[in-house]
């Protein structure tokens, strides 16, 4: 009985480089989830508080956002990226942790765009009771 012999080969990673990146900034009232992408929107790296390990009612705090952007800027440095756009969605706690940890780091942060959706219009009254 002969053994039949795989060759497996690993294939090796091709490192992107990234000079403008964009990153959405989710910012929920029980988690904060923040995606790294390029320019036309294909995902390369994200980050929640949850996934860094925080449960409960503390992902909703502005400590827990600051470490997952700390680690999204990890994954900036590693694509190479000199240039970021940041929108930001809600008006959870984590929010202003999250551009001020932006701020903070020597990216040049070209433009914040704040894409929360509010009501217009609002709600149809109900109809008047007949008696």
């Amino acid at each position: 009985m002969a053994k039949k012999v795989v060759n497996t080969k690993k294939k090796s990673r091709v490192k992107i480089k990234l000079p403008i990146a964009r990153i959405f900034m989710r910012a929920e009232f029980n988690n904060s989830i923040i995606t790294l992408t390029n320019l036309e929107g294909k995902v390369l790296a994200w980050s929640s508080a949850g996934k860094i390990g925080f449960k409960g009612s503390k992902k909703s705090t502005p400590f827990a956002a600051q470490k997952a952007t700390e680690e999204i800027i990890d994954k900036l440095k590693e694509y190479e990226t000199s240039t970021v756009h940041l929108e930001v969605w809600g008006a959870g706690m984590g929010r202003d942790a999250f551009l001020r940890a932006m701020q903070a780091t020597d990216f040049q942060v070209e433009t914040i765009k704040d894409v929360t959706g509010f009501p217009f219009g609002g709600v149809t009254a109900r109809k008047r009771r007949r008696v």
